[in-house]
C-alpha cells in the first residue's frame, strides 16, 4: 500500500518519477502526486489514477533535477486532493508511506508553535515537525525528526535550498536506494526503478539516508554511518510487462504452471535439516490469502510430518495470551515479506521464546526473510495483480514441501515417493486445470449477476473455497461466504435459495459421499449446483458440473484453486470493475 520514488540527478527527474509510479500501481492507491525543486518547491497532485498526474505534469511542463512521488492509499483523511502526497511545510516536502501513531501528539506541540495544518493527514506532520529544525542541515533535522516518531514510517524529503540532496528514513515500512551513474534514486519497490537501474541497496529499519547524485550517505539508529550491502535486482523489465494479456491478474494465473515448476527447485538446505530435526510443533502466521495456505498446510503437516499445528491470523495472534512452545517452528508466510502484521506477529512469537523461525516469502531482500531463522524463496516471480494468485499456489508448494522434510528428517514412515512424484506432476496438473477457463466464463455469466454467492469444501479443500470466496469479494465485489460442507445444516443452509448460486469443491477422496449428501441439501432447498468434481461424477438435473483431470490426492487442493480464481475473474470483467486494482484494497499491507 503507497509507493515511494525519488530521484536526484543532472536531469529532468519527472519522468523518471511518473514511470515509477506507474510500475507502483499495483500496489493500490487513491491519489498521487509529486514535486520538484526547480529555483523553488513545486508540487502536483491528483485523485485517481497516475495517468491523470502524468497529463497535468505535461500540462504544467513541471521540470526538475531532484523531485519525490508518491501513490496514497488513504488512512487519515478521506482520498483528496488536499491529503494527497507530498506535503510541504515552508521549503520542505515530504512523501510517506505508513502510519506516525503519535501524530496527535506531535500536532498540537506544533499547533503550539504557530504551525498550521491543511490536510487531515499524519504525514504533514512529519513536514513540519522537520520543517521546525529549521537551522539544522536537511540530514540531521530528518533524522532528528525521526527521533520523535513512533510507529511505521519510510519517508523522502527535499528541501527548497538545497537541490543538490535528498534524505529518505525508515522504519517498519519498505525502502531502498538505487544507484546509478551520476543519479540515485529511492523507492519502495525495487520494480519501480527498473527503468534507471538493478544496482540497490536495501535500507535497515532505524536507517536515514542522504542521497546526491554522486554517493549516498546512510546512518543507522545510533547515528552511526554505516555501509550496507549492493545487490543487483534480479527483476526485468520483461518480467513485470503486462505482455499479451488483457489483466495482470489473467497473466498471472496461466503462470502458474512455470511459477509451480520454479518454486519446486528450490530446497531445504542441511542447517535447515538440521533445524527442523529437533521441532516438535507448528505455528503459522499469515494474513488473507497467506492465511489460507496456512490452513491447508495444517492438513499437511499433521497428516504427512506427524506434528500438531496450529494457524493463526497475523493481526489477532499477538493481541491474545497464547501459550508458547520453545520447540514450535514459527512460519511466517507473506508474498511481499513487508505485511506489518505478520512481521509483528512474527517478533511477538520470537518475544515469547519461540526461536524457531521459517519465512515463505516470494521476497528475498523482504524483511520477513531478514527476521527469519530460515528462509524458503517462492519462485512466483512478480506479482502486480493485487488479488494474490500465483503467489498463493507456490505458497501451497512450499509448504507441501515443508512436510516432506520435516517427514523425513524425523524419520517418520510416510508415502514419500509417492509425494515427491505427485509434486513432480503439479506443474502439469495446474494446467490441466487452467483448461477449465471456458466453463469458469459461463459459470461466471450467471454468478455476476447475483449479490451473493455460497461456497463449500470438505476437510483439505475447505481452505480453499474460503480463498475461492476471496478471490470473488475481492475483485467482484459480490459477497461470498465459505463454510465447511457439514456446517450447512448448523446455520448457513438458512441462505440457500434460488437466488444464491453455491460453488462446492467435490473431489474424489474419503469425503466425496459426505459432500454429495450435503449438495443434496442445498438441491433440496432450490440452491443452484456449481459443483468442481472427479471426471467420473455424476450430473443431475439443476446441477453444473465442472470435471477435473484427476490429480494425485495431495495436489488436488493445489488444482482446484485455479478454476475458482478464473471464476472470480471472469465475474469481475461482466461486472466491469478494474481487475488488478480492486476498490479499498492494497498489494503490499505495510500498515496495521
Amino acid at each position: 500500500m503507497c509507493g515511494i520514488v525519488a530521484a536526484v540527478a543532472k536531469r529532468n527527474v519527472v519522468p523518471i518519477l511518473i514511470e515509477g509510479l506507474r510500475r507502483l500501481e499495483y500496489r493500490g492507491y487513491d491519489s498521487a502526486g509529486v514535486a520538484v525543486i526547480n529555483g523553488s518547491l513545486k508540487r502536483v497532485r491528483s485523485c485517481g489514477r497516475v495517468a491523470e498526474l502524468k497529463r497535468l505534469t505535461d500540462e504544467q511542463r513541471l521540470e526538475g533535477t531532484i523531485g519525490i512521488g508518491h501513490t496514497r492509499w488513504a488512512t487519515h483523511g478521506v482520498p483528496s486532493e488536499k491529503n494527497a502526497h507530498p506535503h510541504i511545510s515552508g521549503g520542505i516536502s515530504v512523501v510517506h508511506n505508513g502510519i506516525i501513531e503519535n501524530h496527535e501528539a506531535i500536532r498540537a506541540q506544533l499547533r503550539a508553535k504557530g504551525y498550521e495544518f491543511t490536510s487531515d493527514t499524519d504525514t504533514e506532520v512529519i513536514a513540519h515537525l522537520i520543517h521546525s529544525f529549521d537551522g539544522r542541515n536537511l540530514f540531521d533535522a530528518v533524522q532528528a525528526a525521526c527521533r520523535q516518531l513512533k510507529g511505521a514510517y519510510a519517508i523522502a524529503v527535499i528541501a527548497a535550498n538545497d537541490a543538490a540532496r535528498l534524505v529518505v528514513a525508515r522504519m517498519g515500512a519498505p525502502l531502498l536506494l538505487g544507484l546509478g551513474d551520476g543519479e540515485n534514486f529511492a523507492a519502495s519497490d525495487s520494480g519501480a526503478l527498473l527503468q534507471v537501474t538493478r544496482s540497490v541497496v536495501y535500507l535497515e529499519d532505524g536507517d536515514c539516508a542522504e542521497v546526491t547524485p554522486g554517493a549516498v550517505r546512510i546512518a543507522d539508529r545510533r547515528g552511526h554511518i554505516v555501509e550496507r550491502p549492493l545487490h543487483v535486482s534480479q527483476l526485468t523489465a520483461d518480467a513485470i510487462d503486462l505482455g499479451s494479456y488483457r489483466h495482470y491478474m489473467q497473466k498471472e494465473i496461466f503462470e502458474q504452471p512455470a511459477a509451480a515448476y520454479a518454486t519446486l527447485q528450490e530446497r531445504f538446505g542441511y542447517r535447515a535439516e538440521q533445524k527442523l530435526r529437533s521441532i516438535d510443533s507448528a505455528l503459522i502466521l499469515a494474513c488473507g490469502t497467506s492465511y489460507h495456505a496456512g490452513l491447508v498446510a495444517r492438513y499437511w503437516l499433521e497428516a504427512i510430518a506427524g506434528i500438531p499445528c496450529s494457524v493463526e491470523i497475523a493481526s489477532e495472534y499477538r493481541y491474545r495470551e497464547s501459550v508458547a512452545n520453545p520447540r514450535s517452528l514459527v512460519v511466517g508466510i507473506s508474498q511481499s515479506g513487508e505485511t506489518a502484521d505478520t512481521l509483528a506477529a512474527l517478533e511477538h512469537a520470537k518475544s515469547l521464546g519461540q526461536r524457531h523461525t521459517l519465512a515463505i516469502c516470494n521476497v528475498p531482500e523482504s524483511a520477513l526473510m531478514r527476521s527469519s531463522e530460515l528462509g524458503f524463496l517462492t519462485r512466483a516471480g512478480p506479482e502486480i495483480g493485487v488479488a494474490s494468485t500465483k503467489a498463493f499456489t507456490a505458497q501451497l508448494a512450499a509448504l507441501l514441501m515443508l512436510a516432506v522434510t520435516i517427514a523425513r528428517v524425523k524419520g517418520r514412515n510416510f508415502p514419500e515417493r509417492e509425494i515427491l512424484a505427485a509434486l513432480h506432476q503439479l506443474p502439469a496438473a495446474l494446467a490441466n486445470g487452467l483448461r477449465l477457463e471456458p466453463q469458469m466464463a459461463a459459470w461466471a455469466a450467471k454468478i455476476a449477476q447475483c449479490d451473493h454467492a455460497l461456497f463449500l469444501g470438505r476437510g483439505v479443500h475447505y481452505p480453499i473455497a474460503m480463498e475461492g470466496a476471496l478471490k470473488l469479494k475481492e475483485i467482484s465485489y459480490i459477497h461470498a461466504e465459505a463454510y465447511a460442507a457439514g456446517e450447512l445444516k448448523h446455520g448457513p443452509l438458512a441462505l440457500v435459495d434460488a437466488a444464491m448460486p453455491v460453488i462446492a469443491i467435490a473431489p474424489r477422496d474419503a469425503l466425496l459421499d459426505k459432500i454429495k449428501s450435503n449438495l443434496q441439501e442445498v438441491r433440496a432447498r432450490g440452491g443452484e449446483l456449481y459443483v468442481l468434481a472427479a471426471e467420473d461424477f455424476s450430473e443431475s438435473d439443476g446441477v453444473h458440473v465442472a470435471r477435473m483431470h484427476d490429480a494425485p490426492g495431495v495436489l488436488s487442493p493445489v488444482v482446484s484453486t485455479l478454476p475458482l480464481q478464473l471464476l472470480a475473474y471472469h465475474a469481475a470483467l461482466l461486472r466491469g470493475n478494474d481487475v488488478d486494482k480492486p476498490r479499498n484494497l492494497a498489494k503490499s499491507v505495510t500498515v496495521e
